[in-house]
């Protein structure tokens, strides 16, 4: 099993791997690219967007700047928007679904590094000192509005309608139709379908 896989797979795999770097380095060449474009240039920003997500919907939005570590696991649904300033590490894969919205400054996070330092650190065959990483991926549903400077956690999924209030830190689960906020994130209330 490669790095990558065991990457995307939830194991703990070596981040200094050849073919993980390029990938990262590649995609950081694309995102300065990004990041540099004039605002109104909406077609060669597309492009590029599509080049740096592994997918892409119709009618999407990604505000300067944003912040990525592959771009290649994050899926973003039709009629989304990223705004401003987000940082997506998304070194397992982050799916945010259609209709959504992530306020300027969202940071989303799916890097599992073990608590103990002795299981944090390891050294490889030559004797050089590790990270050891694993991964949990961030799903985000249709439809979610998530407010500004939200931070989420590694292997957190936001249901279909709901709320984060700004300034969040999402940690556990957040059900469907759900309007919750503060650190930790908690429920407040569950919509009806009228969004009351």
């Amino acid at each position: 099993m490669t790095e990558k896989e065991k990457m995307l797979c939830g194991e703990l795999y070596d981040t200094r791997d050849l073919e993980l770097r390029h990938l990262s380095s590649s995609t950081k060449d694309l995102m300065r690219v990004y990041n540099s474009l004039p605002a109104e240039n909406m077609d060669l920003r597309n492009q590029i967007i599509r080049l740096m997500f592994g997918s892409c919907g119709e009618n999407v939005r990604v505000n300067q700047p944003i912040w990525v570590d592959y771009g290649c696991n994050i899926s973003l649904g039709a009629n989304s928007l990223i705004n401003m300033n987000c940082t997506l590490l998304d070194t397992g894969r982050i799916t945010i679904g259609k209709n959504s919205l992530l306020g300027p400054d969202v940071k989303i996070y799916t890097a599992v590094h073990p608590l103990t330092t002795e299981e944090r650190f390891s050294t490889d065959e030559s004797g050089h000192p590790a990270v050891r990483t694993k991964t949990d991926p961030v799903t985000i549903g249709n439809n979610v509005w998530v407010g500004g400077g939200t931070i989420i956690l590694p292997g957190v999924i936001i249901g279909d309608n709901a709320v984060i209030g700004a300034g969040s830190v999402v940690t556990k689960p957040i059900p469907s139709n759900a309007v919750a906020c503060g650190n930790p994130c908690k429920v407040k209330k569950i919509l009806d379908k009228s969004g009351k």
